[in-house]
């Protein structure tokens, strides 16, 4: 794994990535747009909104297990296989910038932990005793609707 670089985004350690992840600068997509809301006299010159795009098909920082699962987890999220993160929290481009990358690297780090297995658990007794008697009421009711015997 190569020396981060400033402009790069830093995934820490942690499950399904266990040394952590380097995205090349390269690999990100910026641009700039006028935020929503107010500003005063900068609010038709300053480009504060950011939006960072990475192709997670493309990027050299996923190896192919991290690729499937990302993709599937996000899914709701990418345009194709794109993904996008705007930010308009701060009046500053500078700090949006920063902002866009930290939430970046939450996205990816939580779509890399691996599915927690589903635990096997014994129904409680009280269900158990539910369930029967809605099946001998049920039982009752069909019970009662038959025709009536010859006896």
């Amino acid at each position: 794994m190569a020396e981060p670089r400033p402009g790069d985004v830093r995934v820490t350690p942690g499950p399904g990535a266990p040394r952590g992840l380097v995205i090349p600068e390269g690999e990100l997509v910026e641009r700039f747009s006028h935020a929503s809301g107010p500003g005063g006299q900068g609010v038709n010159t300053a480009d504060s909104r950011v939006q960072l795009s990475l192709d997670l098909a493309a990027t050299s920082a996923l190896d192919d297990v991290q690729r499937a699962r990302v993709l599937a987890r996000l899914a709701p999220r990418l345009a194709g296989t794109v993904l996008t993160v705007s930010v308009a929290e701060h009046r500053a481009q500078r700090r949006n910038r920063v902002a866009a990358r930290e939430r970046l690297a939450a996205l990816l780090r939580e779509a890399l932990a691996p599915p927690t297995p589903r635990r096997a658990t014994t129904p409680t007794r009280g269900s158990r005793r539910r369930r029967l008697e809605a099946k001998s009421r049920r039982s009752e009711v069909k019970r009662t609707r038959r025709r009536p015997g010859l006896d």
